[in-house]
C-alpha cells in the first residue's frame, strides 16, 4: 500500500496546494472556471456535454457554468456544424488572457512558500510533475 499512499498524499497536497492559493490570491472567479479554460485549452473546443464529462460534472452545470462564462466574454459558443441542436463551445481571447493572469496571480503566490527549495528539490518537483502530467494524459486518451 506505500505508493498508494504516496499517490494519495500527492492528490491531497494538490488540493490543499489549490486551496492556499486561493485564499491567498483572494480569487473570487470559481476555480470551475479556470478548469473549463484549461480543458478547453487543452483539447480544444468541445460541446457542452464532453465538456462537462471532461470537468466531471452535470451538463445542466455545464451550461449554466458556460453561460455566465460567455457573458463575461470568456467562452463563446457556437452551433454545432453537424447538430443544430448541439453547442461547442470555445476560449476567447480574453478568456485565454484572464487564465493567463491568474497562472501568473497563482504563481506569484505560491512561489514564497517555495523560496528557499534548492535546485535538487526543484528537479524532484519538475520530476513529480512531468510524471503526473503524463500519466493524466495517458488516463483521458484510454477515455
Amino acid at each position: 500500500m506505500e505508493h498508494d499512499d504516496d499517490l494519495l498524499r500527492l492528490v491531497v497536497g494538490a488540493h490543499a496546494l489549490a486551496r492556499v492559493a486561493s485564499l491567498e490570491t483572494r480569487n473570487e472567479a470559481p476555480a470551475a472556471q479556470w478548469r473549463t479554460i484549461s480543458l478547453l485549452r487543452e483539447h480544444g473546443p468541445q460541446r457542452i456535454g464532453d465538456l462537462a464529462s471532461l470537468s466531471r460534472v452535470t451538463q445542466p452545470g455545464m451550461t449554466r457554468l458556460v453561460a455566465q462564462m460567455a457573458d463575461a466574454g470568456l467562452l463563446e459558443r457556437q452551433t454545432a456544424s453537424d447538430d443544430s441542436r448541439a453547442t461547442v463551445v470555445s476560449v476567447t481571447p480574453a478568456g485565454r488572457a484572464a487564465f493567463d493572469e491568474w497562472m501568473r496571480v497563482l504563481g506569484a503566490a505560491l512561489a514564497p512558500r517555495f523560496a528557499n527549495l534548492d535546485d535538487e528539490d526543484w528537479a524532484t518537483i519538475r520530476r513529480a510533475a512531468d510524471i503526473v502530467a503524463e500519466r493524466t494524459r495517458v488516463a483521458e486518451v484510454a477515455r
